[in-house]
């Protein structure tokens, strides 16, 4: 019988099913990831701020410096996702660089849709995040309502699993709007709006440490938020010191994400299997 842990923002340690058949467990705390799903892990939370903010910077890499446009670059970016994803739904156990793809390409692939949205489409940042959050929302009650649970705990099935990257992929759309909304619209600018969702974040891993909350609701926000987190911080990386950033441009930053996140993950390695003990 497996021993219970502290839930899914830091651990990846298995738990007892709770009584609530894929709901929380006694201590409110998840299950382990599925087999073909990491752990979730402090390494997690750290990769998935260094794909997000590749997304940023390659998806305007695409769509701006390269000058393709937003709409080109979406198709294109798009089809990647899918033939990424592909790859996930038909692998039969977890392989940490084809999920890690998989994250990444939904990160410029929303990079890419929530700017043709909010820009080519004209319905601005704060409308166009309602849409999106719309969407989001609407993606997670139906995974709810089919599957009974949206813990990422208990993803066993070809059905949830696809519910779950399409939730992804509305979060990263959400997040680079949401990213955009508080870097220009609020006057916070990139670097306060990075340091305004450090702040939510934090607050977020205050409730999972020190109350109650269900996990799964705080794993939930901690996953949308670290989108627009990412988004901000690649703003700050790209955009010129006139801007508020630090001017290395898309492709500069793009290749030193790149290889930070090539890094982490060959060093995390088997840290990253699903469904070990690392107490």
């Amino acid at each position: 019988m497996s021993r219970l842990d502290r839930g899914p923002l830091l651990q990846g340690t298995p738990l007892r099913k709770g009584a609530g058949g894929g709901r929380d467990g006694p201590d409110g705390a998840l299950k382990a990831g599925a087999d073909k799903l990491p752990s979730v892990t402090f390494v997690f939370w750290v990769l998935k701020i260094c794909a997000t903010t590749l997304g940023e910077t390659a998806g305007d890499l695409l769509s701006m410096t390269l000058r393709i446009g937003y709409a080109a670059a979406t198709g294109l970016l798009l089809g990647v996702f899918v033939a990424t994803l592909a790859g996930q739904l038909l692998s039969r156990r977890h392989r940490p660089w084809l999920f890690w793809s998989v994250i990444l390409s939904t990160s410029t692939a929303g990079t890419t849709m929530s700017d043709f949205i909010d820009r080519s489409l004209g319905l601005g940042y704060a409308l166009g995040s309602g849409i999106l959050l719309a969407l989001l929302l609407t993606s997670l009650l139906v995974w709810k309502r089919v599957e009974g649970s949206i813990s990422v705990g208990g993803i066993r099935t070809f059905r949830a699993e696809l519910l779950y990257w399409i939730t992804i992929l509305f979060s990263n759309t959400l997040g680079t709007a949401l990213g955009d909304f508080l870097a220009d619209d609020s006057g916070l600018g990139f670097a306060g709006g990075a340091g305004a969702i450090g702040v939510l974040l934090a607050a977020t891993f205050l409730l999972y440490r020190f109350t109650g909350v269900s996990r799964t609701a705080l794993f939930w926000v901690a996953f949308v938020l670290t989108r627009p987190f990412g988004a901000t911080m690649g703003d700050v990386l790209t955009k010129p010191a006139s801007a508020g950033g630090l001017g290395l441009g898309t492709a500069g930053s793009s290749a030193v994400l790149a290889g930070i996140l090539v890094g982490v993950l060959f060093l995390a390695g088997r840290a990253l299997s699903p469904g070990r003990d690392r107490r």
